[in-house]
């Protein structure tokens, strides 16, 4: 079987998110199941050719693709991912790509994405590999089905792809106006009140992927559930229910190949379920990085995040003096909106004995976080899947976390466990989505961290958990032969 991925950020070579992360793993597992898998994603300034050895790929040649009347010259490069025989095609236009980032507020930030989109169905045509599928994910890459069954319908090159499109975050849609359908070349017929493109008198292309992919997917089962409801389906949860019996909540997997503190080379001092002392190890050695002062019996809280509303950070800032309050030290590392960068500046520059902040993102402090923090607070208002709080569950350090999306599904609550008589419990959470809640949930956990014994219990409990991508994969791969069943 032949499955096309489409991503716009493949780890290790530009990331933003967890995106990434699920690019640089899932493929690799499907292919590892025996189909031939291509990745392809756009060529960034941004990426570090020469260390992940991307090479113009000279057999497809330069390509042109109109977008907004003008005609763009695409080359392509070739990599593979790492540890992998799986091959990676970058679409290489540096008017749309040269950026300095992955995403823009640019204007033609449209124009972008079409071309992209249309380069990978040209390149595809030009490798003449034509896939089972094509696995397209968020709204970048939602245009692809609507091409191929639109404007590519007689074609027999596609007459037999099947499209599986996957939303990461609904909360990012592609909403731009009328005008965007001359820019990308779609018939204006498909635009009307209740169309298939339509969405409250814009385009939005994320609903162009729901409507014209085979089968939906989203990142959790609750993730699933939630975004039927007005609450969190951000104005699409109506058109979602028309295709509900295409559509399936999978649970993310993480690559416990990079994220496991038993062999993670990003760390002075490697541990396991059994050996719990490494972990103190590296608190002792971020503690005296940052030159904080290291005391076994305070708890040291980790926020490694996007600083935006979506991930809980309005009612963190809601009771920020009541969580400053509390007998423990922290670690801050994330970039975002202005005004919670600035909040946890001032709080550094405040509380500068027990708080450091790292505005920005830097993947050796996030390995060494995770392994040296005893608590990772993800106190989100939405959570399609979340990774960290995976992480966090495999390096021991015990999951504050609001009860929706993906955390609901791998973090369960040491209290509400033990009231079972069960005491499986991982971490600590709550339901509202107040400061008041957040506050009292992390009181339990540094209550309950005094408590050294039950505080082993519950890191062992998440250590020994499992959420590889193996299990995830088998239900991909089910679901591809669901729509070529011939493949089987």
């Amino acid at each position: 079987m032949k499955i096309a991925f489409v991503y716009t950020e493949v780890f290790p070579f530009a990331k933003t998110g967890g995106l990434a992360d699920v690019a640089g793993s899932l493929p690799k597992k499907i292919a590892n199941m025996g189909c031939e898998v291509k990745v392809f994603m756009p060529r960034y300034n941004i990426i570090d050719e020469e260390k992940y050895h991307l090479k113009y790929y000279l057999e497809v040649g330069e390509i042109v693709v109109t977008v907004n009347g003008f005609k763009r010259f695409v080359q392509v490069y070739k990599a593979k991912l790492p540890a992998s025989e799986t091959e990676v095609y970058f679409v290489d236009c540096p008017h749309y790509f040269f950026r300095g980032q992955i995403y823009t507020n640019d204007p033609d930030e449209d124009e972008r994405f079409i071309l992209f989109s249309k380069g990978v169905i040209e390149i595809l045509r030009r490798l003449m590999w034509a896939p089972d599928i094509i696995h397209c994910n968020d709204w970048q890459t939602a245009l692809i089905p609507l091409y191929i069954k639109e404007n590519h319908n007689n074609d027999e090159f596609f007459k037999k792809t099947g499209f599986l499109f996957t939303i990461h975050n609904i909360g990012y849609q592609g909403i731009f106006s009328k005008k965007t359908l001359l820019y990308a070349g779609i018939d204006e017929k498909l635009f009307y009140p209740g169309g298939p493109v339509e969405l409250y008198g814009n385009f939005n292309f994320m609903k162009a992927g729901i409507m014209y992919s085979d089968i939906i997917t989203t990142v959790s089962p609750t993730y699933a559930r939630e975004i039927l409801t007005p609450e969190y389906g951000a104005g699409l949860e109506n058109v979602l229910k028309t295709r509900e019996n295409d559509f399936f909540g999978i649970l993310n997997g993480v690559d416990y190949s990079t994220w496991d503190p038993s062999n993670d080379k990003l760390i002075p001092f490697r541990y396991t379920p059994e050996y719990l002392s490494g972990k103190i190890k590296n608190k002792k050695f971020l503690l005296e990085h940052i030159k904080l002062e290291f005391d076994k019996e305070i708890p040291l809280i980790a926020v490694i995040s996007r600083l935006v509303s979506q991930k809980g950070f309005d009612i963190v800032a809601d009771v920020i003096t009541q969580l400053m309050n509390i007998n423990a030290q922290w670690v801050i590392i994330g970039s975002g909106e202005n005004k919670y960068e600035q909040m946890f500046n001032n709080i550094f520059q405040k509380f500068r004995d027990r708080v450091t902040v790292h505005i920005g993102y830097n993947n050796e402090l996030a390995h060494l976080t995770e392994a040296a923090a005893d608590i990772f607070l993800m106190p989100s208002l939405y959570e399609p899947c979340g990774l960290n709080q995976i992480y966090s569950l495999k390096y021991g350090t015990v999951p504050v976390v609001r009860k929706t999306g993906g955390l609901n599904d791998t973090v369960e609550d040491w209290h509400a466990s033990k009231a079972a008589g069960l005491e499986t419990g991982t971490g600590f959470s709550f339901e509202e989505y107040s400061g008041f809640a957040l506050v009292k949930c992390l009181i339990r956990a540094t209550d309950t961290f005094k408590d050294k014994p039950t505080w082993e219990k519950i890191q062992r409990n998440g250590m020994h958990k499992e959420y590889t991508w193996k299990n995830a994969a088998r239900i991909y791969l089910d679901l591809y032969h669901k729509l070529r069943p011939e493949t089987i």
